[in-house]
């Protein structure tokens, strides 16, 4: 779609409007649609696919400079009959939220998944409690999905799935690893040890080294991170089946939620390779 006489699209046309509104959380939740900004996120969206068969990109908008640079999405686009909109420069910046917008952002479809369905076949599961930022949640979902893992839960009033940083965070990990959304974070610490999972809490003070837990992690396992500024509730780490810490050999006195998930995910790949 293009403007009058085939011109892109302004930043007041009413496509790109309502696009614009996505990035709203109460919108993205109404509508069921989000914003994926960038050649990576437009690349997995274009390459995921709902339940349902249907393709996760509804739309991309692009800059003249972007459709010819990224000509080979382009072509993905119309051979999958996802529209390419044309677009001038100040209406893309009105979509993306980057100092340096790349050129291309695409309208997505919702592509979480029921909680219930997360736990078949699956031997490692990432359970995220009341993770906040935006940047640390889309990391733990690019890391999880570069371990191996099945799936991530993002439990109680955590983040959005589909904020913005979130989504950049992800670098497209979101678009290939199954995301659960759920609203309590001990049924679903519940449903992991009905599934055959042993649910390892991370936690500072934990009982078990992380460098000795080879044993441990070599069977199903879902990992359980807490908040970044205080951890998890002791009533939640109370229902794991373990508390595992990383040991600290420096000075610092902690790792941030997303560097505790990579070394506790990598932890595992390694024990099981």
């Amino acid at each position: 779609m293009v403007g009058e006489g085939g011109q892109p699209l302004t930043a007041r046309s009413g496509r790109v409007k309502e696009a614009r509104k996505l990035s709203r959380r109460s919108v993205r939740t109404e509508r069921r649609l989000f914003l994926a900004d960038g050649p990576k996120a437009v690349e997995g969206a274009l390459g995921a696919r709902l339940p349902g068969g249907e393709v996760c990109a509804v739309e991309v908008f692009a800059t003249g400079a972007a459709a010819q640079q990224y000509a080979a999405l382009r072509d993905v686009a119309a051979d999958l009959g996802v529209a390419w909109t044309p677009v001038e420069d100040h209406a893309l910046a009105t979509l993306s939220d980057s100092v340096t917008p790349a050129g291309v952002v695409a309208v997505c479809r919702f592509l979480d998944r029921p909680v219930d369905q997360v736990w078949e076949s699956a031997d490692l599961v990432t359970i995220c409690a009341d993770v906040r930022d935006p940047g640390n949640a889309g990391t733990v979902v690019r890391t999880a999905d570069a371990a191996g893992a099945a799936a991530v839960v993002l439990a109680g009033h955590s983040v959005d799935a589909y904020n913005a940083k979130t989504v950049r965070a992800s670098v497209g990990s979101l678009f290939h690893l199954p995301v659960a959304l759920a609203p309590d974070p001990k049924v679903v610490v519940s449903q992991a040890r009905d599934a055959g999972l042993t649910v390892l809490a991370a936690d500072g003070d934990g009982e078990t080294d992380l460098f000795d837990a080879d044993d441990l992690l070599r069977r199903p396992v879902a990992w359980l991170f807490g908040n970044e500024a205080w951890g998890l509730p002791d009533e939640l780490a109370a229902l794991a089946d373990g508390r595992v810490r990383i040991p600290i050999v420096g000075r610092a006195e902690s790792l941030n939620l997303a560097t505790a998930a990579a070394v506790c995910l990598y932890a595992t790949a390694r024990a099981r390779h």
